[in-house]
């Protein structure tokens, strides 16, 4: 971090959990061929001496083996220091019943992650998506029983809709049961329409807090693709179809602009893209991705960016729609 910068830790909702601003995640990373395990540990260990408490994965990353790398990474340092979060949803094998939010799935799916881990109980567990096939009322009562078990100490959900949310709370209601406190869902400069609205409108009605995925866009935040692809960047491990979307004139010009209000703001652009996403009061912390430590210091470098009101105008007029 910067000279004088001290992380920030907020609360999830109307919980007493706190999680450090930045977070620390492993999708795409870590537990496959973009970092090597060495690597991988070497960030954890450098993201926690930083400050970051709050580590995310899921069990389909790397189908079980991100959990597995962050399992080790932790070992040996005080658990109670560290936020660790998982989620259960897509498929992890042909078997038809290994996916979904049904009972068998959940229990089965937070049981074999807490065995890649190898810890006695994950801090918040989440819905990685939301389950036409399988009513609210069981997914909340299953979460419920881990709680009991002391298996899970909190729960939230991913990509779920305003109207998701509400079904869910008035389930929880019903069963008597423990309250989502948070929801993760994409959300950066150059994607705002799924929180943006009627999302925030339910974290204030259901007292959640948000923990947001890409708040770089990908990468194309940090500026790096302004002026084309570099060959070390992750364009080379992800669907080409669907990143070229994400690379198109109209997000890249508007990356550009960012960056020159940067330049002129002293910062960086991912410091700015950062910044701008934590200035959301429904954010508690934004997901970062970081394959060298030095990714880490930059990212930590928005703690220190102050957004005025007149940047913030600055900011509006370069993301505008088109």
């Amino acid at each position: 971090m910067g000279k004088g910068t001290m992380m920030q830790y907020r609360n999830l909702g109307r919980s007493g959990l706190k999680v450090s601003a930045i977070s620390l995640g492993a999708w795409i990373n870590y537990g496959s061929s973009v970092t090597e395990e060495n690597h991988a540990v070497e960030i954890i260990h450098a993201a926690v001496d930083r400050g970051i408490n709050y580590i995310d994965v899921a069990d389909v990353y790397a189908t079980g083996a991100a959990e597995g790398v962050v399992g080790r990474a932790i070992k040996g340092m005080k658990r109670s220091d560290l936020v660790i979060s998982t989620k259960a949803y897509f498929p992890m094998s042909d078997n038809v019943n290994d996916r979904g939010l049904s009972r068998k799935h959940i229990i089965e799916s937070v049981n074999a992650s807490l065995v890649r881990f190898d810890q006695d109980y994950i801090d918040i567990f989440f819905c990685h998506r939301y389950d036409k096939e399988t009513p609210v009322e069981e997914t909340v009562r299953a979460i419920e029983t881990l709680i009991q078990q002391g298996k899970i100490l909190y729960w939230g959900t991913s990509m779920w809709t305003a109207e998701n949310l509400d079904e869910g709370l008035a389930a929880v209601r019903e069963a008597n049961a423990s309250r989502p406190v948070v929801e993760q869902p994409l959300y950066n400069m150059l994607d705002r329409d799924v929180v943006e609205g009627d999302l925030e409108s339910a974290m204030e009605r259901h007292g959640m807090s948000m923990v947001v995925w890409s708040p770089l866009a990908q990468g194309v935040l940090t500026g790096k693709y302004n002026d084309g692809i570099p060959e070390d960047s992750r364009y080379n491990h992800v669907d080409k179809d669907w990143f070229s979307k994400q690379l198109s004139e109209e997000r890249l010009s508007r990356s550009r602009a960012l960056n020159m209000l940067a330049r002129e703001m002293g910062t960086t652009q991912a410091a700015l893209a950062l910044a701008w996403t934590l200035k959301n009061k429904h954010v508690a912390s934004a997901i970062i991705g970081a394959t060298k430590p030095k990714q880490l210091d930059e990212n930590l470098k928005a703690l220190d960016v102050v957004i005025c009101d007149e940047i913030n105008a600055r900011i509006n007029a370069i993301l505008k729609p088109a």
